[in-house]
């Protein structure tokens, strides 16, 4: 029993604990360059959409039955902002995000290499829009923390545990992230993502400049 438990993880791939009972879904973040200056891309949702009409976020989508993370996000950016594969590339995927309410979203990024070919899908989107990257460099979003307090099923054993219902339980925080750029409101799962990725490229930067330098 030992040996054959070794062979099948001699090579495993770790993923996230619980994903089979989660939703999932792919998002990516696309860059382009305009005028010389390095933007990313942002959709309006169509405020025809029957979930989160009119909030702001990247191309993107679930994950159908045999896809990879990776298929999705080229899928839905083509069905959704008109671009055919040839017109934009996915550089790397980005860290995995899990949230409170049982989704796990896979980001990707990404470039366009002609925004001209855009063609945006009206009944999912209302417009796109370009932020510089570098505003997101120079501007720290509001941050506002909640509380996430577990409101435990009345048939709750408390009888297996130590302390019953006196037991010292763990309560949450979750991070609601805020950006303003001109008209536009970026926040939630959206401002989330934008904030890691430009964190982790600050950090890359932070590193290359110290490996230079020594």
């Amino acid at each position: 029993m030992l040996s054959e438990i070794v062979n099948k993880y001699n090579n495993n791939s770790a993923y996230i604990n619980g994903w089979k009972h989660m939703k999932r879904s792919s998002v990516v973040i696309l860059l382009a360059d305009i005028d010389g200056e390095t933007n990313v891309l942002f959709e309006m949702r169509s405020k025809k959409m029957r979930s989160q009409p009119g909030d702001i976020s990247f191309p993107g989508g679930k994950i159908e039955d045999g896809e990879t993370p990776d298929e999705t996000a080229i899928r839905e950016t083509c069905e959704e902002i008109g671009l055919n594969e040839g017109d934009f590339k996915i550089i790397s995927p980005l860290n995995i995000l899990t949230t409170h309410y049982n989704l796990l979203i896979h980001p990707f990024l990404g470039y366009i290499k002609n925004i001209d070919n855009i063609r945006i899908s009206k009944d999912e989107v209302d417009h796109v829009f370009f932020v510089p990257l570098e505003y997101f460099f120079n501007n720290e979003p509001l941050i506002i923390d909640s509380e996430i307090v577990v409101k435990r099923n009345k048939n709750f054993p408390y009888e297996r545990i130590n302390g019953g219902k006196n037991y010292k339980f763990k309560n949450g925080v979750y991070k609601s992230l805020f950006y303003k750029y001109k008209e536009y409101n970026i926040w939630g799962i959206t401002a989330i993502m934008i904030y890691d990725f430009i964190s982790d490229l600050k950090d890359k930067e932070m590193t290359n400049t110290v490996k230079v330098s020594n």
